[in-house]
This record gives C-alpha cells, sequence and structure tokens, in this order.
C-alpha cells in the first residue's frame, strides 16, 4: 500500500471549508494567427498522453477505516478527464481585473476527494496586446492540485512532464497496458493491519531521533534577529498582531505582476547579498505601505513564514518535503538599503540552522488517531475565535520557487507567463509566491478577500518597492543620482504588457515580454 507521508496527510486534515489545501498556478498561453484547432480538444489530448507521467493525475485518496491513520493512495479507474479538463469563457468585458477575479473564485472551492485531486480550467476570452499580430490568441490555464500531492520543487517535477521546449510536442513512450492490481482493492482487515504496521513503523523511527529532534525544532522556533537603525538586535517569539493575522473565509483575491529577473539580480550583486533577499526586502516595503494606509505600524519587523526544501539532490518524488522556517522582514529598518542588509543577515541565520536540521526533520511520522485528532483541533481554533485573540507566529508565507530560463511550450501554445496561486490559511491571511520563468519573476499574491479586497494595491507597492530599490542600488555603484526612467515592471498591474526592463538591468530578458493586462 503506498500511504501519505505525515506531512502529505497533514494538508488534508488542516483543510476546512475556509481553507482549501491546494496549491495552482495561472499560465498565460499564446497561440499563433494560423492555429485553428481545438484548443480544449488539444489540452485533454495532451494530458490524456502523458498523465502516466505524473502519478497526481490517476491517484485518489482511500481512508482508513474509523480515520484511525492517514489514508493511502489508489489508482483510479475511472478517470472523467472532462470533470478534470473544464472550458470557462472570462465575462466580458474581459480585462486582467477580470481575470483574476475568475481566479480567485475558482481557487476557493475544494477539490473532490472521492477523485483524483487536480483540476483543470481553460479560460478562453482573455485580452491581447495590440501589437500582435491580427488572429493571435491568448488563453489562460489555471490549475489546482492538493498540496498533499505535491510541494513546490514537485510542482516543477510535473511541470517537466508535461511542459516542452519546443511549438511541436515531444515524442513521449505511451504507458504500458493497464493491468488490474489486485492490491486495488483491500478489505477493511488489510486497511486496518496495515495502518497499524506503518504506525509502529514510524514511532519507532521517531523514538530515535526524538531527543535531538526537540532539540533542533527549538532552534527552528527561536525568534528572528532583526538590525534596526541603531545596531541593536531585537528578539521576539511572535509576529506583531496585524489586520491580515485573524481567521479567513473561504473568499479569495488575487493579484499577479512580473518584474524582469536581470533587475532583481543587479540588485542583489551590487548589495551582496541573495535574489531571495531582494524579494523579501520589496515584499517587506509593500507590506509596510499597505499596513501604513490601514493604520497599522507595527513597533516589532513584521515575520516571513518561508518553505524550506529538505528534498536530497536529484530526488524527484512528487510528495511533500518541505518544512516551513522564519525570518525577519525588517519592516522597523526605514531605509530601503539597510533593509535589505538587515534582512539578509536574518536570513544567513535561518540558512545555518537549517542546513543543521535538514537531515533529521520527518516528513513522515505516527498518524493513529491523527485525522479526526488534527481535524477537531483546526475547527476549533477557527470557530472558537482563539485566532483572532492570540499573536500569529508568523505575519505571512513567502516562498520563491525557481523555474526554467527558457521559453515553454503546452499542448503547442508558448508560455508568455506563469503565476503562482497559493494557500493563504488562518492567522496569515496573505500568501505571495513567485516563481522565476524566461528571465521574469512572476508573482502571485492571494489572500482572503474579506481582508484584501484591494490586494491589487499591495503588488503596486511592491512593484514601486522593487524600482526604488534599483534606483537606490545603482546610486550606490555609481555614487550618483541615477537617471532612470521608470521601468515598465512598476508600472500599475494593469499596463497592458511587459516591454523590456529599464536601461539600467544588467541585461534584458530574450524576448519582448507581453501579457494579458487589461487596457
Amino acid at each position: 500500500m503506498h500511504h501519505l507521508s505525515g506531512l502529505d496527510a497533514t494538508f488534508l486534515h488542516l483543510e476546512t471549508p475556509e481553507t482549501p489545501m491546494h496549491v495552482g498556478g495561472l499560465s498565460i498561453l499564446e497561440l499563433p494567427p494560423e492555429y485553428t484547432g481545438n484548443f480544449m480538444d488539444d489540452v485533454r489530448a495532451h494530458i490524456q498522453s502523458r498523465m502516466h507521467l505524473a502519478p497526481i493525475f490517476q491517484r485518489k485518496l482511500v481512508n482508513m477505516p474509523f480515520d484511525m491513520a492517514n489514508p493511502i493512495w489508489v489508482m483510479d479507474e475511472h478517470l472523467d478527464l472532462e470533470h478534470h479538463i473544464r472550458h470557462v469563457i472570462v465575462p466580458p468585458p474581459a480585462s486582467r481585473a477580470t481575470v483574476d477575479r475568475l481566479v480567485a473564485r475558482l481557487h476557493s472551492s475544494l477539490l473532490d476527494r472521492s477523485r483524483p485531486l487536480w483540476e483543470m480550467y481553460v479560460l478562453d476570452g482573455l485580452p491581447v496586446p495590440d501589437d500582435l499580430p491580427d488572429g493571435t490568441r491568448y488563453v489562460g490555464l489555471y490549475s489546482k492540485m492538493h498540496h498533499a500531492a505535491l510541494d513546490g520543487m514537485g510542482g516543477q517535477v510535473l511541470m517537466q512532464a508535461i511542459m516542452d521546449v519546443t511549438p511541436v510536442p515531444r515524442k513521449v513512450k505511451p504507458a504500458r497496458a493497464a493491468r488490474r492490481l489486485p492490491t486495488d482493492n483491500f478489505g477493511i482487515a488489510e486497511l486496518a493491519a496495515s495502518g497499524l504496521a506503518h504506525n509502529i513503523g514510524q514511532t519507532v523511527k521517531l523514538a530515535k531521533n526524538l531527543p535531538v529532534l526537540l532539540r533542533k525544532t527549538m532552534q527552528v522556533l527561536r525568534p528572528a534577529k532583526d538590525q534596526s537603525s541603531n545596531g541593536s538586535e531585537r528578539m521576539n517569539w511572535f509576529a506583531p498582531k496585524t489586520p491580515l493575522n485573524v481567521a479567513i473565509t473561504n473568499q479569495r483575491s488575487f493579484a499577479r505582476f512580473s518584474i524582469p529577473l536581470a533587475e532583481s539580480k543587479r540588485i542583489a550583486s551590487i548589495n551582496k547579498v541573495s535574489l531571495n533577499d531582494v524579494v523579501m526586502a520589496i515584499s517587506a516595503e509593500g507590506l509596510r505601505r499597505y499596513l501604513a494606509e490601514l493604520g497599522c505600524r507595527p513597533n516589532l519587523p513584521l515575520l516571513a513564514a518561508i518553505p524550506v526544501s529538505l528534498r536530497p539532490e536529484g530526488n524527484t518524488d512528487l510528495s511533500n518535503q518541505v518544512s516551513m522556517a522564519r525570518m525577519s522582514l525588517a519592516t522597523t529598518v526605514r531605509d530601503p538599503l539597510e533593509r535589505l542588509q538587515a534582512i539578509h543577515a536574518s536570513a544567513e541565520g535561518v540558512k545555518a540552522i537549517i542546513s543543521d536540521v535538514k537531515t533529521i526533520l520527518p516528513t513522515d511520522f505516527p498518524s493513529l488517531a491523527a485525522p479526526w485528532l488534527m481535524s477537531g483541533i483546526v475547527a476549533i481554533l477557527a470557530r472558537s475565535g482563539l485566532t483572532n485573540s492570540v499573536p500569529p507566529i508568523a505575519n505571512v508565507v513567502i516562498s520563491n520557487v525557481p523555474g526554467p530560463n527558457m521559453t515553454l511550450y503546452f499542448a503547442g501554445a508558448k508560455q508568455i507567463s506563469t503565476f503562482p496561486v497559493s494557500i493563504p490559511y488562518h492567522g496569515m491571511g496573505l500568501n505571495i509566491t513567485l516563481q522565476s520563468y524566461n528571465g521574469w519573476l512572476d508573482f502571485g499574491l492571494i489572500a482572503c478577500r474579506r481582508l484584501m479586497p484591494d490586494i491589487a494595491d499591495l503588488g503596486k507597492y511592491m512593484q514601486d518597492a522593487h524600482a526604488e530599490l534599483l534606483k537606490r542600488s545603482l546610486e550606490l555603484e555609481t555614487g550618483a543620482p541615477a537617471a532612470l526612467e521608470k521601468p515598465a515592471a512598476a508600472k500599475a498591474p494593469a499596463a497592458p504588457r511587459r516591454k523590456a526592463p529599464a536601461k539600467a538591468a544588467a541585461s534584458k530578458p530574450s524576448r519582448s515580454r507581453k501579457t494579458v493586462a487589461a487596457k
């Protein structure tokens, strides 16, 4: 039997109607004027021919008797592609905001656990930039897959299976003839015995590592350091309370934008920090401005929860091998360059701790009675209002997923951009996830709509923060005021297209980048 690991199953147990636990993405695809086919048919045929390359497409859950342990995966013998791949017309007038609202609405609904835990939506009717040849068509591909089935790096493995590097899809060896496995159907006694045996094995492993694990866990949870303007260090076990750190509803708001990768790398190079430090810095400044408009100016620095991969090098399993760490966003530091250095110092401390504990942090652990126990705790926290009163562990989730620096194709269509759509949760009603793709950083912001109906404003503030950090960095490098024209990436999210980045960038992406942005 293929048991879900304790970490995989945790994403099932944490799921409630208010907190769907699936991750997704919105890809903007371009079909050339000469295309005359039916793209929906092409997508279904494309996935049909490759679903054997990724088990997530064909396996579903089977629960243990009385939920005594975590579920197992089995193959679905009656997969219905018409259920999993659907066609949606974007309500006119088609605009970027309309598309984003549609994605937010699709992302708010739970996946059907009686089927394989994934869905795709082909979004037709997207606006097309004026400078493209007549007849060019843009389509969106919104997909969602349950986090119990994969993590961010697992998503990259999945992408490699279904994407191509040329407009002509590569030849894929067909699946072997289906064989009915007797293990696909289990009785209650078999399930119970297997669950008990699995729990005993995981309990023995956990007991051996428990003393070291507890000690290292305290190191991971230890308060982040924040270098303030006077050089002192401030420690705090909890993050400051903000309007974003309360219980949430199932309604979502979504916004997206992109910035040139070369510009971000230039900032990192000048300041001798990492690209991820730059991402954290522009997120910090964007949040400072957004919260200030709400009258929220915390005296303590905001803390970010950041996913940390536990995946061994070369591992391509479609499962969760990730932990979570915290780092300071240094939002009490006013100067952008000083804040960037404070973030860098915090990140270096986190890296040192994680490298020390990475090999012992478990992704599987005993699950006896975990389904009903964890689900009950989550329900109590959400409905009691306790989340609204206790201080949060972190203020926001920020995740940076590395992607390919080349043009990819899906079912013959060119992928222009790909925006992650992730998970907000009770106590952290905002998630910022980005993915690098073909010379750009594509940001997806997802939040509880009740908390952030104006989430596009945050995207605008983050783009402005990027432009300001680039300007200040160039001034630092040259010792003179930088005369920059405003980068296209710093424009409002409703800009009609992506153009080449500002002249100050070290290098330009290999092509003129266009998006589905509304006019």
